[in-house]
């Protein structure tokens, strides 16, 4: 069975946050005319979800207490992905840089992937989202891609990373940065390497009374 590293998203031209080994698109041609849906960046694990597997990032991750909650909770649909399918989102269980607690879920979902190697529509994506119970990003616009109106969405950058653009049409895996890009707040921490020797802090959940 094949296994796919999710890809870096380039940054958008106005991004705040860049680091040197990063890409950022010059200019925003490639969603003109597009649909495009624009979601929160949530600051979590990247994870992949599979028939008969999971990993973060890396292929190759190796295991983390972390990740637990994740991979009992997606045991119990997992034979439902079809053969060769993923699904990829957030792993929110444990506090990185932003702090959350109001989360409706631990597992944030933003695409689905199939035997082709073909990211689904955001309209098909939302179809099987809907028969996994997978909550999605908070959508903050969605139409055709509009540069003023993006530039001008309003993020609180004390509790979130930044947004997400995504054009709403299917694309290939190949095709990946031409469909896709981010916008992150200045100075934002990557947690990604010390996180994970650090204690394992849950973020909270909607209702949690603990």
């Amino acid at each position: 069975m094949s296994v796919y590293k999710y890809p870096r998203t380039p940054h958008l031209p106005w991004s705040a946050s860049v680091a040197s080994d990063d890409i950022r698109i010059i200019n925003t041609e490639q969603f003109a005319g597009l649909e495009v849906v624009v979601t929160e960046k949530m600051d979590g694990e990247n994870t992949s979800l599979y028939r008969d597997r999971m990993h973060a990032r890396s292929v190759d991750s190796r295991h983390h207490a972390s990740r637990d909650w994740v991979k009992q909770w997606y045991g119990q649909f997992k034979h439902e992905i079809p053969p060769e399918w993923r699904v990829c989102g957030e792993n929110m269980y444990a506090q990185h840089s932003v702090i959350y607690d109001q989360l409706d879920s631990y597992f944030y979902g933003f695409s689905v992937w199939n035997a082709q190697n073909i990211c689904l529509s955001w309209t098909e994506t939302l179809e099987w989202f809907a028969l996994w119970s997978i909550h999605v990003p908070p959508v903050l616009y969605q139409g055709i891609w509009n540069e003023a109106a993006i530039r001008a969405i309003h993020v609180d950058t004390t509790t979130s990373e930044g947004y997400v653009v995504r054009a709403t049409r299917a694309f290939h895996y190949d095709q990946f940065a031409q469909n896709m890009a981010k916008w992150v707040r200045a100075k934002h921490v990557q947690t990604t390497e010390h996180w994970m020797f650090a204690e394992i802090i849950p973020n909270g959940l909607k209702g949690d009374v603990s």
